[in-house]
């Protein structure tokens, strides 16, 4: 299946970032905590861009209190590609994210049947959309169809209790060599990710990029836990 141009606009700004962190927008936390403070998603939006982000990410399920609008506000306030974080089940909703100006889909492995996750991956490609897939476990990757055009992202916490509680970083350790095995030119580390040591050392361990949500929302400077990552990796690559 030939890849529409988004799909490569995504991947490849990950890839080409010097910090390959894909940031995000969200209103509340797991725990149901107000995250945006009176901030709207635009502000917070040129913040991460100010700090350096690869990518956007906004979530608009309504589980972490999302809107559809605060993407369009997103979308329309940079150029950097955004991913819409939502449970997209429909061939509908892959509709909206792009006339929403999305670049790329969560799709969540674990929620969706194996045909379900073919259509929508086949149907976001034709779109212009990269899938964005999450994982959790080898036969979720396994499951994953045309992974050379998608990227697969395991999920350091579980959709399924609502991503509540820690996360587990060493899920994505454990859970890379299978990923790689499928082709996938751009795995990424999503969620649970709270410092930037655990940030370095995921894309030591061989990760092409990584979600942070809640951590940079709280954040009271995201470009200073940038920096911070930054400054991590260049020591590392001294070493």
């Amino acid at each position: 299946m030939e890849s529409g141009a988004d799909v490569t606009r995504f991947v490849q700004a990950v890839l080409a970032a010097g910090t390959p962190v894909i940031a995000e927008v969200k209103p509340r936390s797991a725990d149901g905590d107000d995250l945006l403070g009176g901030r709207d998603g635009a502000e917070i939006a040129r913040t991460y861009v100010d700090a350096g982000a690869a990518c956007l990410s906004v979530v608009t399920g309504r589980w972490f209190d999302g809107r559809l609008d605060m993407l369009r506000a997103v979308t329309s306030c940079t150029e950097l590609p955004v991913l819409q974080k939502d449970f997209i089940t429909r061939e509908g909703q892959v509709a909206t994210a792009v006339e929403l100006g999305a670049a790329a889909v969560l799709l969540t492995a674990g929620l969706l049947a194996p045909a379900s996750l073919r259509r929508l991956v086949e149907q976001s490609l034709l779109a212009g959309l990269t899938p964005f897939v999450e994982v959790t476990c080898e036969a979720e990757i396994e499951a994953v169809p045309h992974p050379a055009d998608c990227v697969i992202a395991v999920n350091n916490k579980d959709i399924k209790d609502g991503e509540r509680g820690a996360g587990d970083p060493n899920r994505s350790t454990r859970l890379l060599p299978a990923v790689l095995a499928t082709g996938a030119a751009c795995p990424v580390s999503a969620s649970g990710i709270d410092t930037p040591e655990q940030a370095a050392d995921l894309l030591t361990a061989g990760y092409a990029g990584l979600l942070v949500g809640t951590t940079l929302m709280r954040a009271a400077s995201p470009r200073d836990w940038f920096d911070d990552l930054r400054q991590r990796r260049v020591s590392g690559a001294r070493r």
